[in-house]
């Protein structure tokens, strides 16, 4: 059984969430994990393979962007956490912008992120029974609100609310009733399945920005309900392991 990770990216602790990602597949001694920087080689993926990508403001091309639609649709399964649907362009205002640059794949995944409040503990909803969610009660955690934009068919599995404002980024007002913090999506013969939570951030993850990050951030990461989402999500990929 072939993952093929793809950890790589701005703002964020790459090399923790990497690690935590491969400990929890060599759960699993069937599973053999390719691990890669960027998008390319995604044509060598068999339709039966898992792609995990943990990134932020990293886009493939367009020519890549069609390879990871072929490989959906020919069965391929796509786990996406956290920063997957970001794109970030600091603006000399201060603010950060979310241009929509790359449609096509985003329509791919489903959302693109648009903003989130400062970090704080909200409170997760079960929107419907799944096996993703079987057994799971709502739950608080503390982690990146993701405020976003989508379109298509999601199939909502757990979400939030949020009313209020996001003073960093370009969109500074928001009522969402629903946020979705986990959804499925179908795309040909496969599936995107994307979650929301997990940011993470070390001392030195925001330069430019900044030289040297005070507080590390390891919010959703503190939490046994995210590991065991991340768990079942790679059941997800690999149903015949459940």
């Amino acid at each position: 059984m072939h993952v093929h990770l793809i950890a790589a990216g701005r703002f964020h602790d790459i090399d923790f969430a990497r690690l935590e990602l491969l400990k929890l597949l060599a759960e699993h001694p069937v599973i053999r994990t390719s691990v890669a920087s960027d998008y390319a080689g995604l044509e060598t993926l068999p339709p039966e393979a898992l792609l995990i990508t943990y990134t932020c403001d990293l886009i493939p091309t367009p020519a890549q962007t069609e390879t990871l639609k072929t490989f959906l649709n020919k069965g391929g399964r796509w786990l996406a956490l956290h920063g997957s649907n970001a794109i970030l362009r600091p603006a000399p205002d201060g603010k950060v912008d979310c241009p929509n640059e790359a449609p096509d794949f985003t329509a791919l995944i489903g959302s693109q992120f648009q903003a989130h409040p400062p970090i704080a503990p909200f409170k997760v909803h079960i929107t419907k029974d799944h096996p993703l969610t079987k057994g799971l009660r709502d739950f608080r955690i503390e982690d990146e609100l993701f405020l976003l934009s989508h379109s298509g068919d999601l199939n909502v599995l757990l979400h939030t609310s949020f009313k209020g404002q996001t003073p960093e980024f370009r969109q500074t007002d928001w009522d969402e009733p629903q946020v979705p913090v986990l959804y499925e999506r179908p795309q040909g013969q496969g599936s995107v399945l994307y979650l929301a939570l997990g940011h993470c951030r070390g001392h030195y993850d925001l330069q430019p920005l900044a030289p040297f990050w005070p507080h590390p951030n390891y919010c959703a990461w503190n939490y046994p309900v995210y590991y065991q989402l991340l768990r079942r999500a790679i059941l997800w990929g690999f149903p015949q392991l459940a």
